[in-house]
């Protein structure tokens, strides 16, 4: 029930307000690099990665953590980015699919994904190939439904799964030699 003002008059709860939310300064290490920005408590990683920094290779897909599109590695393992706030991220290495490139050269992951033709319209191309370096890194390759299974978290609408499986399998041969 409302408070009552004197007279019998109703006082509604103050709206919300139309100022700008205060700024938290961070500093995000992605790549390898330091990078300061200002955001807002409730801004996710994924949109700090993509609109403050300019790293569009992470996409927005289902933006509730169902498609795996946004999947990112912090400290080397994968997080789904539009699930996690940039503020909570800072003194932690984020690896996105722009660095897990070495220079020229394509991570071994990146190869077998052309190599396989693992893809289709690629969007899910980034979050997938994050998950599948996570997934040779952790040693999650021993089969096929291992390989599914640590790869379940990543959605591709095109159907390329059995390319996808292939080139995770190539991959872990590769990093093995």
């Amino acid at each position: 029930m409302m408070p009552l003002a004197p007279g019998g008059a109703a006082h509604a709860a103050p709206g919300p307000s139309a100022a700008p939310r205060a700024a938290a300064d961070i500093a995000l290490r992605v790549n390898g690099e330091t990078h300061r920005v200002a955001v807002e408590a409730r801004v996710t990683l994924l949109d700090a990665l993509r609109e403050r920094l300019r790293l569009t290779g992470t996409k927005k897909g289902c933006d509730r953590g169902e498609c795996g599109a946004c999947t990112v590695l912090v400290d080397g393992r994968r997080v789904k980015s539009c699930l996690t706030l940039a503020v909570m991220q800072e003194d932690r290495e984020i690896t996105t699919v722009e660095g897990v490139a070495r220079g020229e050269r394509l991570h071994p992951v990146q190869e077998a994904f052309v190599a396989r033709d693992a893809f289709q319209c690629g969007f899910c191309t980034p979050g997938q190939i994050m998950s599948a370096v996570a997934c040779v890194e952790e040693g999650h390759t021993g089969s096929r439904d291992e390989i599914r299974e640590w790869m379940s978290g990543n959605l591709c609408r095109c159907g390329c799964y059995p390319n996808i499986v292939d080139a995770v399998r190539d991959a872990a041969r590769e990093v093995r030699r």
